[in-house]
């Protein structure tokens, strides 16, 4: 078997090993063995192939998985769907009286069931709103 393909056949193993590790540690190694079997294929030697696979494998590690892992621990930047709601105004359109099980809110122009976030706060027609949190399809607001 020729060289490029052991060294492909360990580019693939090393891939599949990151795939179900997700630890961005295999996939260093995997692309150092896929630049030694390009090397190979080309007509480098098995010494020359070895110093290419731990070459680009030891820059890939001090390099780039440092840049990948902070990238993976930061929180997403842009809120979606109900959580894009929280923190946004609102303007009460029928009055939300949580004792009476009644209200409605505009918020981004589009109209929520709402309820108070605090139990006993009554909110009439008209009054300019500030969402709290969402529960299911009911925005809970406060004045």
């Amino acid at each position: 078997m020729s060289p490029w393909v052991i060294w492909l056949i360990v580019a693939v193993i090393f891939a599949v090993g990151e795939m179900l590790t997700l630890g961005f540690f295999l996939a260093p190694f995997a692309t150092g063995a896929a630049a030694a079997a390009l090397a190979s294929g080309i007509g480098a030697g098995t010494l020359i192939s070895l110093a290419i696979f731990l070459l680009v494998s030891l820059a890939m590690l001090l390099i780039v998985r440092p840049i990948a892992r902070a990238h993976s621990r930061s929180p997403a930047r842009i809120k979606t769907g109900t959580a894009a709601l929280v923190g946004r105004s609102g303007l009460v359109l029928e009055r939300v009286a949580n004792r009476e099980g009644m209200g409605c809110v505009k918020i981004d122009g589009e109209v929520w069931t709402a309820r108070a976030y605090d139990e006993t706060e009554t909110l009439e027609v008209g009054t300019p709103v500030h969402v709290v949190e969402i529960r299911g399809a009911t925005a809970l607001v406060t004045e």
